[in-house]
This record gives structure tokens, C-alpha cells and sequence, in this order.
């Protein structure tokens, strides 16, 4: 039995989310039927190192499988590929341990969001970024993220609907960069709760509009109350960008770019 691990690249939109779904609307059931094509044996089923929400992007989701089937790795990335709908890309696979876990060994993982100011909505980007009407204040919003540095309680910032056992994260580093009318909000921590970083992206643009100062972001974390947060921001904007391993795994993610579709 061999274990595999593989990098997903995928647009978010019009599907419903990566969790499998009866009415198989999901990543995560488009991924298993390419698999199953390919190899020609039973159902795969595969695990994700973080389970994005409908309409959010992946530019490098980690998956494992086991398998007996034995191929070159090269042919696992185009044989599945081949069965893949252009809007879901394998991007490299390796062969792992078995004690390798897709979910379980990450020891972290990066989202980036990205915001649009204009008047106008845009039809190029449409379901590709989060639209603010709003010209935002950066200055203010960078002061705001350094605050979310840390090990803290970030009840204020989970969906109700969350099922993790604890509100607690730790977030190892953030970074707010402006493109012309592109704000680009990084986010690098252990892990993230239900809604997690669209609720915060909801009280940065809050801020950045000038109707908080960015002390409020460590009055929320204090609160511990989601009700005293803003509101959940669009989920077009996301993008899971990388989950970074144990060394000793070895996961070499060749071919993988971080690039969205602007040169950040």
C-alpha cells in the first residue's frame, strides 16, 4: 500500500465548498471521481489539510490517498488531471510515509485575501476578490493585524456553526500590502476556526473605513463575543495559499507558485 500526497489548485467558485456533499457539488467529491477514473480501482478517498467553505480558492490545498496502484508520480499528476474540470488542477504529487497526514502533520497554514476598492464592481474579477465601495484606510489596518499576533481566544472571530473544540490560535504572522486598487491581507497561523479570517478581513475593512480604531481589534479578541464583531465578509477573496510541514516529511512542492493573477 502506498501513501501519496498531492498538491489541489483550485477556483472555489461554483462549487460548494471542499467537504463532500450528497448532491456531489464538492471539491472534494470531483477530486475522489478523477481518481477513481483514473485508477480504475474502487472510491479513493482522500483527506485535505484544511476544508475551504464554498466559493474560496486554493492555490496549493494538501490531500493524502492510499493506494496500491502503482504509477510515476508525473503520471498521477496528468492521468487525474485529464478527469479534473479546468476550474480544479493537480499541481505535484510525492510519494509519503504512511505516517504522513495531510490534516494532522501541517504545522501551519497561510490564507491570503484579496480586496478590490472601487466604486464599481468588477466583472473581470467577479467572484475572484472581496469588493469594498469603500476607500480604506491601509495605515490603519496594518496597526490593526499586528494586534492578532500571538496565541490568543478568537471566539469574536468564529462562526457559530464552528465545531472545533477550542477558540484558541496561535497566529505567527500577518501582512496587509496595497496593489493600486488590490489590498492584499497574508495570514500565517496553526490553524484557523470556521470563518476565522473573513471574520477578521470583515473588521479590518470596518477600521480601514474609519468607523473603529485598530485597538479595537484587541477589544474583540478580549470580548471573546462574535456578536461584538462585524459582519462575515465575502468568501470570494480567499485563498488558501500554503500548509507548510515537518521537515522530516520531505513534501517538495515543485511546480507550486504562490502567484494569484497579479504579480504580488
Amino acid at each position: 500500500m502506498y501513501r501519496i500526497a498531492m498538491g489541489i489548485s483550485y477556483n472555489g467558485s461554483g462549487f460548494c465548498g471542499w467537504q463532500t456533499q450528497s448532491n456531489l457539488c464538492s471539491i472534494q467529491d470531483v477530486i475522489e471521481n478523477a481518481l477513481y477514473n483514473f485508477s480504475g480501482f474502487k472510491k479513493i478517498k482522500v483527506v485535505c489539510a484544511g476544508r475551504t467553505d464554498a466559493g474560496v480558492h486554493a492555490v496549493n490545498q494538501v490531500i493524502h490517498f492510499d493506494t496500491n496502484l502503482d504509477r510515476k508520480m508525473e503520471s498521477w499528476v496528468r492521468g487525474v488531471n485529464s478527469f479534473l474540470p479546468n476550474s480544479v488542477s493537480v499541481v505535484w504529487s510525492q510519494l509519503v510515509d504512511n505516517d504522513f497526514h495531510a490534516r494532522f502533520s501541517a504545522i501551519s497554514r497561510t490564507y491570503s485575501y484579496i480586496i478590490y476598492c472601487s466604486k464599481v464592481r468588477s466583472a473581470i474579477y467577479n467572484d475572484l476578490v472581496g469588493w469594498s465601495f469603500y476607500v480604506l484606510d491601509i495605515d490603519l489596518m496594518r496597526r490593526a493585524i499586528d494586534l492578532l499576533v500571538g496565541e490568543h481566544d478568537f471566539s469574536s472571530f468564529r462562526s457559530s456553526q464552528c465545531q472545533s473544540k477550542t477558540p484558541i490560535r496561535t497566529v505567527y504572522s500577518v501582512s496587509l500590502n496595497n496593489y493600486g486598487p488590490f489590498i492584499v491581507f497574508t495570514i500565517n497561523a496553526n490553524a484557523f476556526l470556521q470563518h476565522m479570517i473573513r471574520n477578521i478581513v470583515g473588521s479590518l475593512i470596518y477600521i480601514g473605513r474609519r468607523n473603529r480604531d485598530p485597538i479595537w481589534i484587541k477589544e474583540l479578541l478580549l470580548a471573546k463575543d462574535r456578536t461584538k464583531g462585524f459582519s462575515t465578509f465575502s468568501p470570494n477573496g480567499l485563498y488558501l495559499m500554503d500548509i507548510e510541514y515537518p521537515s522530516n516529511f520531505h513534501i517538495n512542492k515543485k511546480n507550486s507558485n504562490n502567484q494569484i493573477f497579479l504579480n504580488f
